[in-house]
């Protein structure tokens, strides 16, 4: 057995056991033991936590609390950092969904909205949080319910630590609400105007609760009102610029020794999610942006950055700058401008290549070149396509790259894109000049 299938054994038995002492311990010593109960969740791999987290798990813990061995506030420390861990770690279970327990939070959640006086908030703001980040599909009357309050806690102006980790968990739990979960403007527009133009005002939100906010606002597109708030009133491009310069200068994209800790997988785990957001944002929206060309530079600032020590991260780049280069809305130009490029061209001379990366900086020239030379290209004017033309293939010439992409015809994932693509030309600099 392998030192890694040691740990994961270890940690599995460690989890198993503190849950089987729960319902012999005062409520004091059930808070411990969850305490390290969350430890060892933050260990495990997926599948590793796909292992653990069952029906049959929640389904114990939905017994127990019906014979009162624990309290619902008890269960909600660790159902709540479960939730979180399966949101940052992107993991999928479908078994929360099928166990008695969700029935009983979905009740909870009803009866407890319902009342007058008395009314437990902090109760009813874990229910929600558990019932949002481990269940996948939501009835619209408990989405309104749950919306409502978590964008009430959201809404906390205070800075100290405490607070804003209430803010950060609140607003990742209402990023994890789908696309295809229909919601009606008036019930999140206002409160989540009102978060994002006080963070752009006080630096107030974690780097993940800003994140989650613009995510949140994202996932409700399309829809052309929102989309020109987002655009014209919270000028999302500049702001998503500056919130990856903010990301990028905690992290260490030129390290190359050294284990990756929390905080640093926190960070990176964020910066992904930021790309595949903008990459759901190119893909849907329909106004030209000049700011979209300070983004795409640093986009691809991040891109040089990551490439050597993070080749994840590098490849996760190139996937919104296809969805934009695939958008009407945005000009060309903007691409140019935005070093876009630039920045392919550099890659694909590169003496030891990454196949994958290379692969989806073949797609994106192509998708890049067809725009350039589309007969009605943005209104960009033959004489200007023909300067365009000249000055990469002088670029390409001069440098180069021609020699670099005559031995792209050896690489699998070349032979793989012509397939795909259907492209008989010979040369990657045939689709860049290809007007």
């Amino acid at each position: 057995m392998s030192e890694k299938e040691k740990t994961a054994t270890s940690e599995t038995e460690r989890f198993n056991e503190l849950f089987s002492e729960l319902e012999d311990c005062d409520e004091d010593e059930q808070r411990k033991k969850i305490i390290e109960m969350n430890d060892t969740v933050d260990e495990m791999d997926e599948e590793e936590f796909k292992s653990i987290f069952t029906k049959d798990l929640f389904n114990k813990m939905g017994k127990m609390i019906e014979e009162k061995k624990i309290s619902m506030e008890i269960a909600i420390l660790l159902l709540k950092h479960v939730g979180y861990c399966k949101v940052m770690k992107n993991i999928w279970i479908m078994h929360f969904k099928e166990s008695l327990l969700k029935r009983r939070i979905e009740k909870m959640i009803a009866d407890e909205n319902e009342k007058k006086e008395e009314k437990n908030e902090n109760l009813l703001v874990g229910l929600c949080e558990c019932y949002l980040t481990l269940d996948c599909s939501f009835s619209n009357e408990l989405l309104s319910i749950c919306a409502c309050c978590l964008l009430k806690v959201a809404s906390k102006k205070e800075e100290n630590k405490e607070a804003q980790k209430e803010v950060e968990m609140a607003l990742l739990t209402l990023s994890y609400i789908d696309y295809f979960m229909k919601m009606q403007n008036e019930l999140y527009l206002n409160r989540i105007k009102e978060i994002i133009k006080h963070h752009q005002e006080h630096h107030n939100l974690t780097l993940l609760a800003c994140l989650s906010a613009w995510q949140f606002l994202i996932n409700r597109l399309p829809n052309n009102s929102l989309e020109k708030v987002i655009v014209n009133e919270l000028r999302l491009a500049r702001e998503a610029a500056r919130e990856l310069e903010r990301l990028v200068k905690q992290m260490d994209l030129k390290r190359r020794e050294g284990k990756t800790n929390g905080k640093e997988m926190k960070e990176m785990v964020t910066l992904m999610r930021w790309l595949s957001t903008l990459n759901v944002y190119f893909a849907n929206f329909t106004l030209k942006n000049k700011e979209l060309v300070g983004l795409f530079r640093y986009i691809i600032q991040v891109f040089r950055a990551s490439k050597d020590n993070f080749k994840e991260i590098s490849v996760i780049c190139i996937s919104p700058l296809i969805s934009a280069a695939n958008n009407r809305a945005v000009k060309v130009d903007y691409l140019l401008k935005g070093d876009v490029v630039d920045a392919l061209l550099e890659e694909i001379q590169q003496p030891t290549q990454n196949y994958r990366l290379t692969y989806e900086c073949m797609v994106l020239s192509l998708h890049i070149s067809i725009r350039l030379g589309a007969e009605n290209n943005e209104k960009i004017g033959k004489a200007k396509r023909k300067a365009t033309k000249r000055k990469i293939f002088e670029k390409m010439e001069e440098d180069g790259y021609e020699d670099s992409m005559v031995s792209l015809h050896e690489m699998t994932s070349y032979r793989s894109f012509m397939l795909r693509y259907n492209q008989p030309a010979k040369y990657l600099s045939d689709y860049f000049v290809f007007l």
